[in-house]
This record gives C-alpha cells, sequence and structure tokens, in this order.
C-alpha cells in the first residue's frame, strides 16, 4: 500500500459520512429525484412481473422457509435477502429502467430493492425509504467513478458490483447501523460485489441486479450481528479496487483518481443529479436518436412527407451495441437504430414494450424505411448525445442534436413518467400514481401491498 493512501481515511470513511448524512443535510432537489426514481421503479417492476425469469424467481422464492416479511413484486413475501433479489431481477427484466452514465449502471434496480425489503421489516415511512435509496446511490456512482472504464471494459457489470455497496450503505441506514458497523458492511460487501456483462442477452442480466440487492442486504444484516471484515474494503492491498480493475495496488495515479472522484463531494453536490430515464422501451443508447427524430417531427408537419434520407451520428461504443441493421426478433429491433428511426416516421410508440415483437422486425414498411438510415460513429459525440439529419423530398434538410444529460425539471420527468406508467400499465397506473400521492403519510408497508398485487 503507498503511503499515500490509507483506506481509513479516505473511500470508506467518505462513503460512510455520506450514508449518515442526516435527512435534512440532503437536498431537497436530490430527494425529489430520488422519489421520481421511486416511481420509475415501481413501474419497471409492475411491468416485468410476468416475464419468464419473473415467474422463475417466484418459484424459487417459495422454496424460502425463512420469515417471510418482504414483498415480492406480482407475489407473496419472503426474506429480506431473498424479496430483493427476487425484486431486483424483476425490475430490470424489462430493461426499462434508469441508467446512470458516469456510473455505467443502472441504480434503481440494484438499490431500492434492498431498501424495500428492509424499510418493510423495520416499519420505516417513504421518506425513509427514498432517503436511503438516495445515499445508496450516490455512494454507488462515486464507487462506479472510482472503478472506471478498466473496471467495465474488462467485463464487470457496475450495476452490481459498485451497485453492491450503495445498497450495502442504504440497506445500513435503515437499520441504523453505527459507523464502524458500516466499515464492516462495505468489508463485507467487497467479498459478495459480482457480476459481469457476458449474461447481457440472458436471463443473467437481471439476475446481476438482484444479486447487487441481496448482496447489500446480507452484508449489512451480517454487520448488524457484529460479523467483522478488513477495513480496507475498496482501496486496501488486494481490496476491491486492486482485484477488479488494472490497478493491481493502488498507487498515487489512483490517489488522484480518487481526489477527482470526491470533487464537489455532498451534501453541497450529488452526482446523482445526473441520472437518466428511459422512456423507450430498449437500448438506451439509441434514445437520444429517437428524442431528436420526434423533436423535429413535433417541430414542423414534416410528419406528412417520407424522408429520403436519415443520418445519424453517434459515439463509437454505441456501434457494437444497438446499431444491428436488419434486426430478426423484437428483442434485436430493441437494439436498432434503423428499425427504431423508422418506428418513429411510421408512428409506432416506442414506449410500448409490447410492440417489440417478432412481428414488427418484419414489417415491410418499416424495413423500407430503416434502408433509408445511416449511422456513423463519432469521437466527438459524447455517450448521451445524438446528431440526426434528416433530408426530405425537394432537397429540405433539418438537423438536431439532442443531448439526454440535458437538464429538464423535475416536474417535466415526473409529467414523462406518469406517461410511460400509463403506457405499460395500463389502467393499473391509476392506483400506482394514488397511492404516492399520499407520499408524505406512505408507509413502506403500504408499497410492498402495492407490489404483491397479482
Amino acid at each position: 500500500m503507498s503511503s499515500v493512501m490509507h483506506p481509513e481515511d479516505d473511500m470508506n470513511t467518505r462513503l460512510i459520512q455520506l450514508s449518515v448524512l442526516a435527512y435534512d443535510e440532503l437536498p431537497a432537489s436530490a430527494l425529489q429525484l430520488a422519489r421520481a426514481s421511486l416511481l420509475d421503479w415501481l413501474i419497471c417492476g409492475r411491468a416485468g412481473r410476468s416475464e419468464p425469469v419473473a415467474q422463475k424467481l417466484r418459484q424459487y422464492a417459495e422454496t424460502d422457509v425463512s420469515t417471510a416479511g418482504s414483498s415480492i413484486f406480482g407475489g407473496a413475501a419472503t426474506s429480506a435477502r431473498l424479496a430483493a433479489m427476487v425484486n431486483g431481477a424483476i425490475s430490470h427484466a424489462l430493461d426499462y429502467d434508469d441508467t446512470h452514465f458516469a456510473h455505467v449502471g443502472h441504480l434503481s434496480v440494484g438499490i431500492y430493492p434492498a431498501v424495500i425489503a428492509l424499510a418493510e421489516q423495520t416499519d420505516a415511512t417513504a421518506k425513509q425509504v427514498v432517503a436511503a435509496f438516495l445515499v445508496g446511490a450516490e455512494a454507488a456512482i462515486r464507487t462506479g467513478c472510482l472503478l472506471g472504464s478498466a473496471h467495465y471494459n474488462k467485463g464487470f457489470h457496475q450495476t452490481a458490483t459498485a451497485g453492491a455497496f450503495g445498497a450495502t450503505l442504504a440497506a445500513g441506514r435503515l437499520l441504523q447501523l453505527d459507523q464502524q458497523a458500516l466499515r464492516h458492511a462495505l468489508g463485507l460487501c467487497a467479498s459478495r460485489a459480482a457480476g459481469l456483462k457476458s449474461q447481457f442477452g440472458t436471463m443473467g442480466k437481471p439476475v446481476n441486479a438482484g444479486l447487487s440487492a441481496s448482496n447489500g442486504v446480507e452484508a449489512a444484516l451480517f454487520a448488524s450481528l457484529g460479523i467483522t471484515s478488513a477495513d480496507d474494503a475498496l482501496f486496501g492491498t488486494q481490496g476491491f479496487l486492486a482485484t477488479h480493475t488494472d490497478t493491481g495496488e493502488c498507487d498515487e495515479s489512483d490517489a488522484s483518481r480518487l481526489q477527482a472522484v470526491w470533487q464537489e463531494p455532498p451534501p453541497g453536490h450529488f452526482r446523482f443529479m445526473n441520472n437518466s430515464y428511459k422512456f423507450h422501451a430498449c437500448c438506451h443508447g439509441t434514445h437520444a436518436m429517437i428524442e431528436a427524430l420526434q423533436e423535429i417531427l413535433r417541430a414542423s408537419d414534416l410528419s406528412v412527407d417520407k424522408p429520403v434520407s436519415i443520418r445519424l451520428r453517434t459515439n463509437p461504443r454505441w456501434m457494437s451495441v444497438c446499431n444491428i441493421p436488419s434486426p430478426k426478433t423484437g428483442l434485436e429491433v430493441k437494439f436498432s437504430y434503423a428499425w427504431l428511426a423508422a418506428m418513429v416516421f411510421a408512428g409506432y410508440s416506442t414506449a410500448d414494450d409490447r410492440l417489440y415483437t417478432d412481428e414488427l422486425a418484419a414489417d415491410s414498411r418499416l424495413a423500407s424505411l430503416a434502408a433509408k438510415v445511416e449511422v456513423t460513429g463519432d469521437a466527438s459525440i459524447a455517450d448521451e448525445e445524438a446528431n440526426v439529419e434528416v433530408e426530405f423530398a425537394g432537397g429540405r434538410k433539418v438537423v438536431f442534436d439532442y443531448d439526454l444529460s440535458a437538464s429538464q425539471s423535475v416536474e417535466l420527468l415526473l409529467q414523462r413518467l406518469e406517461s410511460k406508467a400509463r403506457a405499460v400499465l395500463g389502467n393499473e397506473a391509476d392506483s400506482l400514481l394514488e397511492m404516492l400521492q399520499g407520499y408524505d403519510t406512505l408507509t413502506a408497508s403500504a408499497i410492498g401491498e402495492y407490489m404483491r398485487l397479482p
């Protein structure tokens, strides 16, 4: 271990200090956004409850003989550990949940399941639930930024790795662990946090999110029982950072990176404020393009004209992720710039997950429109941006840039989330929205009752 770092004085301490911030120290704007994440998570969880992975995991939960005190989406109740795992997987089954691009992962599905599972058993209020999620999400983001691209590029899924540390601290806050117990919980989590990108495209991907939540619950519960761990959970010799990146051992360069990660620290600044939400039931890398095309159609009555060409410039990282030129299945459509652009011009709702069928991939009208789409990778375009040029008959050209990271009011965000709820839940959305309108008196038990509805 280099002399420039000492884990007790740096990463662990900073994470712990974040997790024990008093409610009044948490910015109102960040709490409001965390409430929006609760709505989004519940939408995704209820919408995903019929997915095959959801059905299989509910069957697995029935084998658990421990105390049943925590609710499962579309099921009964089980242990906190198992409920966290099942709900994390169910809410990520549709891949319709939020993304934080700096963290490189999904926050709500890896943390809210841990929070709700323990909140039901501790008689917590919705306000306590949201506060615990917020500090856990911020901890996961800061940890994800510290691990950096080297961790992600090696094949780790940060929803489940960095996310597990956030879930641990959120769970520890609900259990009211003291700072020493929180340190042990982080150390125990370091031995458990895991998740691989090789699972993408399988049921294993949503299970990764469930493992984040369940690992957080178990690490916090272990610590509450007095189980101890090493103090250097993240930055110590042979700790998580050294073993899960190309670092090897912590040195001066890592010290500089740590300082950069903690620039503008909470409570003054929350990186969670850059959280991004999905309003289209497809790969998040395509959303900037879809938003740009929709803005073009809204700005003028160009929808009556057939586009001659659609040119997209996007970050090169997306070229191997969501640029399937001729999708063969409904799932592949979700990863096809060309087909999704065609859907926009054909008037299809990209927000309705039910539309992404194999028949959609065989739609000749969409195939004709998709053939007009040209996609180019451009390193000057950020992950969350898209540049779109549409040429219409007669030579008219319209160019539009869209940046998903551009700030929008929480009021507008909530309006869009309400529309999302109605698109994916139908009439059921009314009961969800009505429940959350009573936020000031809402309890975790009431949220659990809603989750268990068939």
